[in-house]
C-alpha cells in the first residue's frame, strides 16, 4: 500500500487547514490525533452535565482565520460580528456608571467626553499598521524592515510596535478607566505592564488588532467546535485521512513518524512532516531538549447563568454590557497594582476580569429548553494569574 506524502502530527485547527490545502492540491494526507476528537484548542464541550449547552472550551472568538481560506477551501463557517465592543463599570461609581463602546458610546457618563476623539484617532493609527500587515499573513514571511516599509507610517510603527504601548496610550487619553480598556488588549494574553521594555505586551496587542486589518473578534455560530468540524469535513472531503486516537512518540528527520494506535505501534514514512505542535512537545519526539515553556498568566472559567446578572448602572442593559466585552477592575492603575502583586507572589485583590457572553449573539449553542428560559453562557477571564501563584503554592 502507498504510504502518504505527507503527514501531519496533531488536528489542531492549523493542522487541518493545512490538510486540507494539500489534500485539495492532489498530496496523500495523513494526519495524527493523540485525542479522540480533533480541533486542538478550537473545540466545543458540553461542560455541564446535564445541561445541554456547547460551551467554548478554550478559544472562543475568531479574527486571525483570514476569509480567503475559508472561501478557498469551501469550509462551511459561519461568523456573527458582534453590536457592542465593551462595556466598563466606573469603580469610581462603585459601577452606577459604566463606559459602553458601540454605536453610541458612553464616554461622557464616565467623566470622559474630552478623550472620545483621541480614543478614535489612537485606533484610526492602529489600522494604518494592522490594514497593511493583515494581507501578509497569507504571504511568504516578510522581516521586521520590510514590513515596516510596507506600512509606510514609521510614526503609527514605532509607536505600535518599536515603543511601550503605554506611551501611544497615555499619549491619546487622560482617563485612567479609557486608558485601562484600551490596555487589556495588550496584557490578556501575556504577563507584563503597558510599559514593558521588552515589548511583549506590544506582541498581545497587535495580535489582537491584527484580524481582518480591524481587529475585530466574531462568534463562531455554532462554537468554536463548528469551526473545526467544519475544516476537518473540507479536509476529509479532499481526500485526508484523519485519524484520532493516535498518539505520535517519535520523529525522524528522515520523514519516520511512530506512533501508537488501538493498543498497536504503527510506522509512517513521508516526504514531508509538518508539526501541529506546541515548540516543546516537537523537541521531545525529535529526542532533542526542550525549550523553557512560558508559563500562562490567565485563567478562564465558563459558567451557566438562568439569566444574565443586573446592572447598577441603569441607562445600560444587560443586553448591552453583555454584547460585548465587560471589563471589571481593569482602570490603567488598577491593572498595574494587578501586576505589581503576582510579580511579588501574591494572587490580584482587586482582581481584573474580563466576561464574555456567546450565547447572546449566538443562542444556537443552547438546546431549545434553556434557551426559552433565558439562560445564558457567560465566560470570566483573570488577568495576571500567572500559573506559579498556585504551582509554587
Amino acid at each position: 500500500m502507498t504510504g502518504p506524502d505527507v503527514v501531519i502530527i496533531g488536528g489542531g485547527h492549523n493542522g487541518l487547514v493545512a490538510a486540507a490545502y494539500l489534500a485539495r492540491a492532489g498530496r496523500r494526507v495523513q494526519v495524527l490525533e493523540r485525542l479522540d476528537h480533533v480541533g486542538g484548542a478550537a473545540v466545543s464541550a458540553h461542560a455541564f452535565d446535564g445541561i445541554d449547552a456547547r460551551l467554548s472550551r478554550y478559544s472562543y472568538l475568531v479574527s486571525l482565520l483570514p476569509r480567503r481560506i475559508v472561501d478557498e477551501l469551501g469550509a462551511r463557517v459561519r461568523l456573527v460580528r458582534r453590536r457592542y465592543s465593551s462595556y466598563t463599570p466606573d469603580p469610581a461609581t462603585a459601577g452606577r456608571t459604566g463606559l459602553l463602546i458601540g454605536p453610541r458610546s458612553t464616554f461622557g457618563a464616565v467623566g470622559a467626553a474630552d478623550d472620545e476623539a483621541g480614543f478614535g484617532e489612537f485606533y484610526r493609527r492602529c489600522r494604518v499598521v494592522t490594514s497593511q500587515l493583515w494581507p501578509t499573513l497569507i504571504q511568504p514571511l516578510c522581516t521586521r524592515d520590510e514590513a515596516r516599509k510596507h506600512v509606510g507610517d514609521d510614526a503609527a510603527w514605532r509607536f505600535m510596535v518599536d515603543e511601550p504601548i503605554a506611551h501611544a496610550i497615555t499619549d491619546a487619553v487622560s482617563n485612567d478607566l479609557v486608558r485601562g480598556v484600551m490596555a487589556t488588549d495588550a496584557l490578556i494574553g501575556t504577563f507584563a505592564r503597558a510599559d514593558d521594555p521588552t515589548l511583549t505586551q506590544n506582541v498581545c496587542f497587535l495580535y489582537h488588532l491584527l484580524g481582518g486589518g480591524t481587529g475585530d473578534w466574531d462568534v463562531p455560530v455554532g462554537g468554536m467546535g463548528a469551526v473545526s468540524g467544519a475544516l476537518a469535513a473540507v479536509a476529509a472531503g479532499h481526500g485526508a485521512e484523519i485519524l484520532t486516537g493516535a498518539e505520535v512518540y517519535a520523529i525522524d528527520p528522515d520523514g519516520e513518524v511512530r506512533y501508537r494506535r488501538d493498543g498497536r505501534e504503527h510506522r509512517v514514512h513521508a516526504d514531508s512532516v509538518l508539526a501541529n505542535v506546541t515548540p516543546a512537545v516537537l523537541a521531545r519526539l525529535l529526542g532533542e531538549p526542550e525549550p523553557t515553556l512560558v508559563p500562562g498568566a490567565q485563567v478562564k472559567v465558563n459558567l451557566m447563568l438562568r439569566r444574565l446578572p443586573r446592572l447598577r448602572d441603569d441607562s445600560v442593559t444587560p443586553e448591552q454590557a453583555f454584547g460585548g466585552t465587560f471589563h471589571i477592575n481593569e482602570t490603567f492603575s488598577q491593572l498595574d497594582t494587578a501586576y505589581t502583586r503576582a510579580e511579588h507572589g501574591v494572587v490580584p485583590d482587586p482582581l481584573p476580569c474580563e466576561i464574555y457572553c456567546h450565547s447572546l449573539t449566538d443562542p444556537s449553542i443552547l438546546s431549545d429548553r434553556l434557551r426559552e428560559s433565558g439562560a445564558q453562557t457567560l465566560t470570566v477571564f483573570g488577568l495576571h494569574t500567572p500559573h506559579s501563584l498556585i504551582a509554587d503554592g
